[in-house]
């Protein structure tokens, strides 16, 4: 039967543990985005409402301050999970020259 691992063999092994994984997260860049492109962290806001769609007119509309996008949600009850509505970039919406 073997023996028991001495402390100072852990110490070393959870040593190199720990510098592997710092290795990896400060080499690995994190990106949500396609592209690459950086996101800030968000603000949310979350208000209900009524939508004119059909089936269930109740939803969810989600405002992401700091990134000016907004998504709208619904519960589905059959699948019991929420499916999204419609999605806009509010930046895009801004610039754009609405038709009269």
């Amino acid at each position: 039967m073997r023996g028991k691992p001495s402390v100072r063999a852990l110490a070393v092994v959870n040593g190199v543990l720990i510098l592997a994984l710092g290795l990896v997260i400060l080499s690995t860049p994190v990106v949500a985005q396609p592209g690459g492109a950086p996101r800030a962290r968000g603000e949310y806001t979350m208000v209900a409402g009524k939508t004119s769609a059909g089936g269930s007119n109740s939803a969810v509309f989600i405002l992401d301050a700091a990134n000016r996008e907004m998504v709208a949600v619904r519960w589905d009850q059959s699948k019991r999970s929420l499916t999204g509505i419609g999605y806009r970039n509010l930046d895009t919406d801004a610039k754009s020259q609405p038709g009269r």
